[in-house]
C-alpha cells in the first residue's frame, strides 16, 4: 500500500483498514508460531502498512492545528548572539591503589 493511497482515504476508511490489517497481523503471527507461514515477507509488509496508516492518521489533526496557529519566523536581528561557554578543566583520572589482600586464616591445631 502506497502512502498516496492512504492519504486519499477518509478517516473511517483508515480505521477500517487498520482493523483489517491488525487481524491479518494476528493471523500471520499464529501461522509463524505454528510453522505454517509460507510468505514471511508479508509480516513485514503488514507491520509497515499499519505504521503508515497510524502516521497519516496522526498527521491529519496535527496538520490542521499547525496551519491555524502559524507563527512568523524570527528574524536574524531578533536573535541575540550566544556567548561561548567557558570550558571546565578536564578531570584527570587517578589510578586507584590496589586493595590489600586479606591475610590467610591459619587454623590452630588442637593440642
Amino acid at each position: 500500500m502506497k502512502a498516496a493511497q492512504v492519504r486519499g482515504m477518509t478517516d473511517d476508511q483508515l480505521s477500517d483498514e487498520l482493523v483489517k490489517l491488525k487481524k491479518e497481523q494476528f493471523n500471520l503471527r499464529f501461522q509463524a508460531a505454528s510453522g505454517q507461514l509460507e510468505n514471511t515477507a508479508r509480516v513485514r509488509q503488514i507491520r509497515r502498512d499499519i505504521a503508515r496508516i497510524q502516521t497519516i492518521a496522526r498527521e491529519r489533526p496535527a496538520g490542521e492545528a499547525v496551519a491555524a496557529v502559524s507563527k512568523p519566523k524570527p528574524t536574524a536581528e531578533a536573535k541575540a548572539p550566544k556567548e561561548p561557554k567557558a570550558k571546565a578543566p578536564k578531570a584527570t583520572k587517578t589510578k586507584a591503589e590496589p586493595r590489600a589482600k586479606p591475610k590467610a586464616k591459619v587454623k590452630k591445631a588442637k593440642e
